[in-house]
């Protein structure tokens, strides 16, 4: 069977930069929103603030850049705790804190961020923090006294902090959600196996197999930030989701090594995932897009093209085989089908493969083809 090869033009440089901002930003936002999250004494203090019915506007990281913006106020340099941060915060200035949220480092200073840079908030507090987080890189914390609420800043983004029982609403809907897609990974996951061992591989059921696995991935990574933002309330949370998606591992990216196409102008398998990842929610929904985004060339059509795996998925399941050794096995045979027909001898050929892993190769192997067969037509 053939392989579908494929020349890829070269990513949008913007596009990359765009995408590695996001992903930075968003790491900023799941590390400030576990600072914050319930049970840490920096939400602590901001309840409070919220309790006390005053208003508050808090840096979290001290740098050149901040300093450069700071006017007025105080150093105290003192260690940080709720209480000192509630009374603090009764005067009118911001309050800076260091990055590990261990010591308030000044009080009651004015902030003065560049007017040039764009803003969508009204209120003053709010479009000073809006300025400040994109100036100087740092999460932004504004909390509003007519609004009650809490908000984070990070880059240009605005995230309200919500209570526990709207998040656990919104994170229990997500598991419901992630149970049905993972079971329905479970089936195309085990139809695939069953078509390799046949050799019936069609592009349609790679692209199928990897559209449910990005989008579990996608969910599984929304439930995450929940579980982040609800902190000491979101261990029950924690524990079903590694339940559910913990034996994934790294499947989507052995899916496309087994399938990614070879030659001349050919995605790698970084860039492989990266567009999978890129693609948006209406694109995940259409096969031939998610076929496209990880090699595959070629119209609608072409989802009917027949594959072949190389291996590399199958053989992770042989217990105790090292990475290594599976690089070997797949280089050496070069397709699933050429290891499913090998003997022991033929094994044993190939470096590092003694009898003991031959056989283990052999009979691991063996198992999974009877297994996926049964499971398929019985």
């Amino acid at each position: 069977m053939s392989s579908v090869s494929c020349v890829d033009p070269a990513p949008d440089p913007a596009t990359a930069r765009l995408r590695a901002v996001e992903r930075t930003d968003d790491d900023l936002l799941i590390a400030t929103l576990a600072a914050v999250a319930p049970g840490t004494e920096l939400r602590d203090g901001l309840e409070r603030i919220l309790r006390s019915g005053t208003g508050a506007l808090i840096v979290i990281g001290s740098d050149k850049s901040v300093e450069a913006i700071c006017s007025g106020g105080f150093r105290i340099d003192a260690e940080f705790s709720a209480t000192r941060l509630r009374e603090l915060t009764k005067m009118d200035g911001a309050v800076v804190i260091d990055k590990d949220v261990a010591k308030i480092i000044r009080a009651n200073t004015q902030l003065v961020p560049d007017s040039r840079i764009e803003t969508s908030e009204s209120g003053t507090r709010h479009r000073t923090a809006e300025r400040v987080a994109k100036q100087t890189g740092l999460p932004v914390i504004s909390v509003s006294k007519s609004m009650q609420t809490i908000a984070l800043y990070i880059g240009g983004r605005r995230h309200v902090v919500e209570n526990s029982a709207s998040i656990l609403s919104r994170a229990n809907q997500a598991l419901q959600t992630l149970e049905r897609y993972k079971g329905r990974l479970d089936e195309v996951t085990g139809t695939l196996s069953a078509l390799e061992i046949e050799d019936l591989v069609t592009v349609r059921d790679v692209a199928a197999v990897l559209q449910r696995l990005e989008m579990v991935r996608r969910i599984s990574e929304e439930i995450h930030g929940y579980a982040v933002e609800l902190g000491t309330d979101g261990r029950l949370l924690s524990l079903q989701l590694e339940e559910l998606v913990g034996g994934l591992g790294n499947d989507r990216e052995l899916v496309i090594r087994d399938y990614l196409p070879v030659g001349k102008g050919a995605k790698t398998v970084d860039a492989a995932m990266a567009d999978l990842v890129g693609l948006s929610a209406t694109e995940l929904l259409d096969l031939a897009a998610g076929a496209r985004a990880v090699g595959f060339a070629g119209p609608a059509d072409g989802l009917d093209t027949s594959v072949s795996p190389r291996g590399y998925r199958l053989l992770t399941r042989v217990p105790r085989l090292p990475g290594a050794i599976i690089d070997r096995l797949v280089e050496h045979f070069d397709s699933l089908q050429r290891l499913l027909a090998a003997n022991i001898e033929d094994l044993m050929a190939v470096e590092g493969v003694g009898e003991s892993r031959a056989r283990a190769v052999r009979e691991g192997l063996s198992r999974m083809a009877e297994s996926s067969i049964l499971e398929r037509y019985v």
